[in-house]
């Protein structure tokens, strides 16, 4: 399997990948089988931002092996994702929390039959600016921080905890669209998109990024793979939802000890166009067969061995 690195450059509505591709070995064949086999055509992916790194990932690499399947992945949040591929517009959705009983019912009014595939495991992270003196959190107090009627109210770390700095809080997090404003809604707040609204919010993981790293005081959360690329301007806080403080990282994410900020990562797969689209099957059967190798390189956590075997069963059957 190659290596893969990539940095997502900050642009407003610009996506910029820069991949260094360096050959470890050979390659077992069963990781593409149907690489290079003449397939083209287009593959349509819409959906999750955290997702989107991944995904990308994957078409990137399967064009080097078939430059004749073109690959377009989207990053409308997992919300706007599935608006159009319940619509039969896409091929793929990236989904960072499971459908919801609306999105599949608009599924089945298009017509639209699919197959979930879990890719990955994610600790949904915490961040703040690297200057403040803030290490570890409660679920508690992120309820206090984040709940609606909180704004106006909770503005000041000191009103958090009073050995917090007196110094304003300042909010950045995913739009509405996003599933990982749903997932950390639900899991902190006990109800998906109860939210205080006095925050900037943006669909674009990296303009949250910007916002944490440059304000004094600031809070904001998204996925870990974005932490990890911006480790040197964010600081990762620590979670205590009742056994202690617990920081993110794949081992706390795989065992379970990160608490309810643990999450699965998803793709959906159209039915039909996984049947008719021989570019769609080979995409999702390289993505799969080459996932521990993608997941790793791409800096995402990997799935265990029951789930790996889940997915992998999900696919046998969406072949069957």
């Amino acid at each position: 399997m190659k290596s893969i690195h990539f940095r997502r450059a900050i642009l407003p509505g610009v996506v910029v990948l820069g991949l260094a591709l360096t050959a470890c070995g050979g390659q077992d064949d069963s990781t593409s089988a149907n690489a290079g086999d003449g397939t083209s055509g287009s593959v349509a992916v819409d959906g999750s931002s955290t997702v989107y790194p991944l995904s990308n990932a994957a078409a990137e690499l399967l064009n080097e092996e078939n430059p004749d399947i073109q690959v377009t992945v989207g990053e409308a949040g997992t919300g706007g994702g599935f608006e159009v591929f319940c619509a039969g517009q896409t091929d793929i959705s990236n989904a960072s929390r499971p459908i919801e009983d609306d999105e599949a019912a608009a599924c089945t009014d298009g017509g639209v039959e699919y197959t979930e595939l879990q890719v990955a495991t994610d600790a949904l992270t915490v961040v703040v600016n690297p200057d403040l003196d803030i290490d570890c959190l409660t679920t508690e107090q992120l309820k206090m921080i984040w709940e609606p009627g909180a704004e106006g109210k909770v503005t000041n770390w000191s009103q958090v905890d009073p050995r917090f700095p007196d110094e304003a809080i300042s909010l950045f997090g995913p739009g509405t669209d996003s599933g990982t404003f749903d997932y950390f809604t639900d899991a902190v707040n006990g109800e998906e998109g109860a939210s205080r609204s006095d925050y900037e919010a943006s669909e674009d993981d990296n303009v949250i990024v910007q916002g944490v790293s440059g304000t004094s005081g600031a809070m904001g959360y998204f996925g870990y793979t974005y932490y990890e690329e911006n480790a040197d301007s964010l600081k990762a806080v620590a979670v205590d939802s009742g056994s202690g403080c617990v920081a993110p990282s794949p081992e706390t994410a795989q065992n379970g000890t990160y608490g309810p900020l643990s999450r699965p990562l998803f793709i959906y797969v159209s039915n039909a166009s996984y049947g008719d689209k021989p570019q769609v099957a080979e995409f999702v059967d390289f993505y799969i067969d080459n996932l521990p190798d993608i997941t790793e390189a791409a800096q995402f956590i990997s799935l265990n061995d029951e789930q790996t075997a889940e997915t992998q069963s999900a696919l046998d059957g969406l072949k069957g």
